[in-house]
């Protein structure tokens, strides 16, 4: 059987919502688009210390997986992959979830959390267009 979450990764990679490699996703994270950087599970000593550093008092998710470089890469669409940097709150809940739903207690946390994510953009999302709404149609704030 296909493993869900290694098919969405390509999904994801047609849709141009992760960028790939440790450059790219170092870049990805610096310009404060990455919401998940998904890690391998044997990735470079080197490599996963610039993840940390790059995202080091950001607000991005490290999740390490139980997948290889090659698993990941074979799933993008390329050679290897160590890590990639997923840039859509939808996707990174998506793929989070996946894992959980096969093991809860080592990726159940970063579900969580990207589930209360993207409930909040959601939500500002729907917040600013109401006030867009209401600028359309003259009308005025009333709340305070």
């Amino acid at each position: 059987m296909e493993d869900k979450a290694l098919g969405l990764l390509g999904m994801m990679r047609r849709a141009r919502a992760v960028e790939t490699g440790t450059d790219s996703a170092c870049d990805t994270i610096r310009a404060g688009r990455a919401k998940l950087l998904i890690l391998s599970a044997d990735i470079a000593e080197n490599a996963h210390r610039k993840a940390e550093n790059a995202a080091y008092g950001r607000r991005v998710l490290l999740l390490p997986v139980h997948y290889t470089r090659a698993e990941l890469g074979a799933a993008l669409g390329m050679g290897e992959c160590s890590m990639a940097a997923v840039t859509e709150i939808g996707f990174a809940q998506s793929f989070a979830k996946l894992l959980a739903d096969s093991n809860p207690e080592a990726y159940g946390p970063c579900a969580q959390e990207l589930l209360k994510r993207r409930e909040k953009t959601a939500r500002r999302k729907k917040q600013k267009s109401e006030r867009a709404d209401r600028k359309r149609n003259g009308m005025r704030r009333t709340e305070v």
